[in-house]
């Protein structure tokens, strides 16, 4: 079966994107190196890529923080723009394997979600935003790096507990309602 974007797909980004600038405003400060911070709408960002795929994912990322700098701060840094979209479009390439809508969301998929988060960060935030920092805004190297080592961990933790926690709960109730609309066609 071929994976669509279909009308699912459309109301999922854009409540992503919603919700990815709403959360934009929420973040706890890591003082260690300026301008980084732990941020939740990351584990928004995962869950969404982890159920719905990786365009899905790509778009929230790219969108949401797009638009989350320009309502928040007035000016997109898009150094860090596109280490979103990367998350989030790793992260989904791996949607099936996941079985979160199958409500198999458990163990070894919890494991592989993980997994793939943790890899996923470490491309975008270690070597993509960096690079990018220094290309684009011809920001120091030993800043930049810091910086994307720490927002690296940061969003490691906060999807690893709040991304999984809602991976979970997303699968559980999905496999409850899906076994009760098969209990209703019987």
């Amino acid at each position: 079966m071929k994976n669509k974007f279909g009308i699912k797909e459309v109301v999922a980004t854009g409540i992503g994107v919603a919700l990815f600038i709403v959360l934009t405003e929420i973040q706890i400060p890591l003082v260690i190196v300026p301008n980084t911070a732990l941020q939740p709408r990351m584990a928004v960002l995962a869950f969404l890529s982890a159920v719905f795929g990786p365009v899905v994912g790509g778009i929230v990322g790219f969108l949401g923080h797009a638009l989350g700098d320009a309502l928040f701060y007035g000016s997109v840094w898009w150094s860090w723009v596109f280490p979103e979209a990367v998350v989030g479009a790793l992260i989904g390439l791996f949607v099936k394997k996941y079985a979160i809508k199958e409500g198999g969301f458990t163990g070894k998929n919890i494991a592989l979600f993980n997994i793939v988060q943790v890899v996923a960060n470490a491309i975008a935030w270690i070597i993509v935003a960096p690079v990018l920092d220094i290309v684009i805004y011809a920001e120091p190297a030993n800043k930049v790096f810091a910086q994307g080592a720490l927002a690296f961990l940061g969003n490691i933790v906060i999807i690893a507990i709040l991304g999984t926690l809602l991976a979970v709960g997303y699968s559980k109730i999905f496999a409850k309602s899906g076994s009760l609309e098969k209990e209703d066609a019987e």
